[in-house]
């Protein structure tokens, strides 16, 4: 694979995953451009390096939420698991009722790979997160935060990821929107859907880890691998900083006025 790919992936990656346009969607359209298959390498196996990428920059953006969360989390277990006046351990339950419906993923998983390989079906999804974002940017949201979130809302949140396993669906502009339509403020929404990719590409990586072992990295794959890694990490940095400064300004539109013209674009070709 040349190198530039590798570059091209990873960039599309990483800014893909964070600004609300949709990763899976926009990278199933490049490969199929690309015609990806010429190179011979696993998709599956690339994508996950891509993805660790993108949960490193999520990890580096988020690193005070991330340090205080791990060491709530230890500290849990000898306080007798109480969580009342507890923002950090009521946010780690959160997150862990928010990833509960992605086991559902194990269920549509034919249906999500069939999805990837039909731009038709691309282009209706980054339609539908069109109006997903069209919506939410006229919601203000509310005022709760982990320390009075009820935990039915981080389920709520959570079911909107689950949608967004099917390429289109931008996965950070679905859990957003969900936090706005549960009433979170307008930063905990932002920092929840975020923090939600933490849980859910790690567990993606241990379901997958298979194809890349199968796959390895070794030989005249690893460059690519490498610069692919790097590519998303630093890009995806950068887009998590850009959605937390458009967030405060409202500038969700934007993106709604994009993902609809991108969907729109992808139908007509699909269908002439």
């Amino acid at each position: 694979m040349p190198i530039w790919v590798a570059l091209l992936l990873g960039a599309v990656q990483g800014l893909a995953e964070f600004l609300p346009i949709s990763s899976s969607g926009h990278l199933a359209l490049l490969q199929s451009m690309l015609d990806f298959e010429q190179y011979g390498v696993n998709a599956v196996a690339f994508d996950l390096v891509l993805h660790l990428g993108t949960l490193a920059a999520v990890i580096a953006a988020f690193w005070q939420d991330v340090k205080t969360l791990a060491v709530s989390f230890f500290q849990w277990a000898g306080d007798g698991f109480r969580v009342k006046n507890k923002p950090p351990r009521r946010l780690i339950l959160l997150l862990l009722l928010a990833t509960l419906p992605l086991v559902l993923g194990a269920v549509v998983e034919g249906y999500v790979e069939s999805a990837f390989n039909s731009t038709l079906f691309v282009g209706i999804a980054l339609c539908f997160t069109a109006g997903l974002l069209w919506t939410a940017s006229r919601h203000s949201g509310g005022k709760k935060t982990e320390a009075d979130a009820p935990y039915a809302d981080g389920l709520k949140v959570g079911l909107m990821q689950l949608i967004a396993l099917f390429p289109g669906v931008s996965r950070s502009g679905s859990t957003i929107c969900g936090g706005l339509f549960a009433g979170f403020q307008k930063d905990f929404a932002v920092r929840f859907g975020f923090l939600m990719s933490i849980p859910a590409v790690c567990g993606a990586v241990i379901f997958k880890l298979p194809d890349l072992l199968e796959a390895g990295i070794a030989g005249p794959l690893l460059a690519p691998c490498i610069i692919g890694f790097l590519s998303s990490a630093v890009f995806g940095y950068l887009a998590i900083a850009a959605v937390r400064l458009l967030m405060r300004k409202n500038s969700f539109r934007f993106f709604a006025v994009y993902c609809l013209a991108a969907g729109f674009l992808t139908i007509m070709l699909n269908l002439m």
